[in-house]
């Protein structure tokens, strides 16, 4: 579950699944409220910054306080993204790979 670097994805997506399922979240876990619970936790990393000066917002990771505030936002973030994407079959590092294939086709470099 752990790889060199750290926590794997696939190791993530399986506790995620087991913490649901002991409790009974599954039902709940449909599309449609994952997507809606990643736009809320989204939301709230956002409200982190939204009225910092680009400046302050540079330093957010100066302050343990913050800090923290922001990794856990960052982890609900990823979390919901990874229940979503294995409620619908989506390797989300795959579906990242071919995007990145598009934008480097449709943004040349100079």
């Amino acid at each position: 579950m752990t790889g060199a670097d750290g926590p794997d994805v696939a190791g993530l997506r399986r506790r995620l699944t087991a913490f649901a399922a002991a409790r009974g979240w599954e039902p709940y876990h449909t599309p449609k409220n994952l997507a809606a619970a990643l736009s809320v936790e989204a939301s709230e990393l956002v409200e982190i910054f939204q009225w910092l000066t680009p400046e302050e917002s540079a330093r957010v990771m100066d302050t343990e306080e913050t800090a923290h505030r922001v990794r856990d936002e960052v982890a609900d973030v990823l979390a919901y993204l990874l229940q979503f994407c294995k409620v619908l079959d989506i390797d989300p590092l795959a579906a990242l790979s071919e995007k990145i294939d598009r934008n480097e086709t449709r943004f040349p470099a100079p």
